[in-house]
């Protein structure tokens, strides 16, 4: 009997290439999982081209509530964005997908897992540090990364290797950007992308959205509720978060939002430039903030944006399964608890305006705001504040001139 080896499968032109490549050189059975987080119609006939490609099998597990409950969710809280941008769609997928590869590959009896992702990026580091948290018997395969025996360099090596395998895909050298895609956006890198100086080709690039320019000339206002900094409802329609997301990402496609051009700094120590779209998710980042803004004391906001700065990057960096990681998220989950309300905003060619914030907990005082005097608030009190705030900066001043006035 043939051992086997679980296949991180998307149908994509890397891992459908690696299909027979796996039975040439190792003599696997190969049990293709293709890991459903919302990819749509991407997963269309996954099951034929995979078994003409040569796997014996073909999983799909939709882990679509998994990843919006347990990983996006824990993310809108934290506000988790790396590098003040990218809001880490491909990141906080990977370890939803290794933990189902890991599920499969000791249902299957499998020796060794296989993924697609290439030498030169993150996704390696995110799958490999996942699947190695939880399974640290498994073997795990990177084709890219062993040159002596996998030859092909290039997205045109693997087409012309696959149609040598009798595999026909439905790609073609102008269009094979390199793309992911879940619930919660679609990157895009290649082509044009891997040079900075050129303009993103949006008219054939875009996928989930229109350019801004594009989006009616009408707003429109959304509304939506959360408790304990999860969300609840959208337009008064209570929803689970995928079903909100899903809708968001209705709405902020054809508004033109969450459209962002980024060259990032890679784990593994390069930059590279790519196109992101996260219509649904910018919008819930956007809305969830607003909220928190009412709530928080500045002291534990300023603490929050640090955990949350952290965070993206444990995420970015495929640290997901570390007890650092729960400690973080332990701390961000605390500050949610009265992280309850309602957000309305419009949406109007590619922006998000604030229409209103209310909550039960708003720390917000509209009589310790405004210009009249309040009861709990004295004018005069500043005097002795702004004294003791600001003795640091006397006493430095009056020994400074003290200097200058010795040296005459």
């Amino acid at each position: 009997m043939k051992e086997k080896v679980v296949l991180a499968y998307s149908g994509g032109l890397d891992t459908t290439a690696i299909i027979p490549w796996l039975k040439e050189t190792f003599d696997y059975e190969v049990v293709c999982c293709c890991i459903d987080c919302g990819q749509g119609s991407e997963l269309d006939g996954l099951e034929e081209r995979a078994k003409l490609s040569g796997a014996s099998k073909l999983y799909i597990e939709n882990i679509i509530d998994e990843f919006c409950d347990d990983y996006i969710v824990p993310c809108v809280q934290a506000n988790a964005i790396y590098e003040n941008k990218y809001l880490l769609g491909t990141s906080m997928a990977r370890p939803g997908i290794a933990k189902k590869l890991v599920e499969i590959a000791r249902k299957e009896g499998a020796v060794a897992i296989c993924h697609g992702a290439t030498g030169k990026g993150n996704d390696q580091i995110r799958f490999e540090l996942g699947i190695t948290a939880l399974a640290p018997d498994i073997k795990i395969i990177a084709p890219w990364r062993m040159t002596d025996v996998w030859t092909m360099q290039s997205r045109e090596d693997e087409i012309d290797y696959c149609k040598a395998h009798g595999i026909d895909l439905p790609f073609d050298m102008a269009s094979s950007y390199s793309r992911d895609r879940n619930l919660w956006h679609i990157s895009h890198e290649g082509l044009e992308l891997e040079d900075p100086s050129k303009e993103p080709n949006y008219e054939h690039l875009l996928v989930l959205s229109v350019p801004p320019e594009k989006a009616p000339d009408e707003g429109e206002y959304v509304t939506m509720t959360f408790e304990k900094g999860v969300p609840k409802t959208l337009n008064g329609k209570a929803m689970k978060v995928s079903e909100i997301i899903t809708q968001l990402n209705e709405l902020g496609g054809k508004h033109g939002i969450g459209i962002i051009d980024i060259v990032e700094n890679r784990v593994v120590g390069m930059k590279s430039r790519g196109v992101y779209e996260t219509p649904g998710g910018t919008i819930l980042m956007e809305a969830h903030q607003q909220l928190e803004e009412l709530v928080l004391d500045r002291a534990t906001y300023e603490v929050k944006k640090e955990m949350g700065n952290k965070l993206s990057q444990i995420v970015y960096e495929g640290k997901w399964f570390t007890p650092l990681r729960e400690a973080v998220q332990a701390f961000i989950e605390s500050t949610q608890e009265y992280v309850t309300g309602e957000v309305k905003f419009k949406l109007y060619k590619g922006n998000i305006t604030k229409a209103g914030t209310t909550s039960p907990y708003s720390l917000y005082s509209e009589s310790l705001a405004s210009f009249t005097t309040g009861d709990l608030y004295d004018h005069h009190d500043a005097d002795g504040f702004i004294n003791l705030f600001g003795l640091p900066l006397k006493v430095r001043a009056m020994k400074m001139m003290e200097v200058k006035n010795n040296q005459k």
